[in-house]
């Protein structure tokens, strides 16, 4: 069965009330893997994963966790790959899904932006989910649920 692990701490909280919802339609397990408590609502089939605090620790719990199929949402790029070759998939909050086809692009895109900030260029950050981000990602994981559901 299908599983949906959301990267807990950068979720932000409008996208995590779309997954409660679709918890909540298919009955199926939501795992929020973050490295703070916070709020879930109270069902059976979603849970809260608290890990210690440190770099990659929510992703490596993830990863390690994660079977062929299981969808994750995440706006982490390397985890996103290491999802893709471990047999999942994943799913941006702003709707993007990550394929491999796309990764290599984007894994590219970030080490750039990476070299940039490292060298000292005032990249900014992501600008906030807007109502059309919320869409996508409302639509995109809709197609996906509604793909697996049918294939049950």
């Amino acid at each position: 069965m299908m599983k949906i692990w959301v990267d807990a701490d950068a979720c932000p909280v409008v996208i995590k009330d779309i997954l409660f919802r679709a918890a909540q339609r298919t009955q199926l397990e939501v795992t929020l893997v973050a490295n703070h408590s916070m709020h879930i609502p109270p069902a059976r089939n979603i849970t809260l994963l608290q890990v210690s605090s440190g770099f990659d620790v929510a992703d490596d719990e993830i990863v390690k966790r994660l079977t062929i199929g299981d969808l994750v949402i995440t706006a982490d790029i390397p985890l996103a790959a290491e999802v893709l070759e471990k047999g999942g998939q994943a799913l941006n909050p702003r709707g993007e899904l990550y394929t491999e086809h796309n990764i290599k692009a984007r894994l590219n895109i970030r080490d750039f932006m990476d070299t940039m900030r490292a060298s000292g260029v005032q990249t900014g950050g992501p600008p906030a989910i807007s109502k059309t981000d919320r869409q996508n990602f409302a639509n995109e994981l809709d197609k996906i649920l509604t793909k697996y559901l049918t294939k049950k």
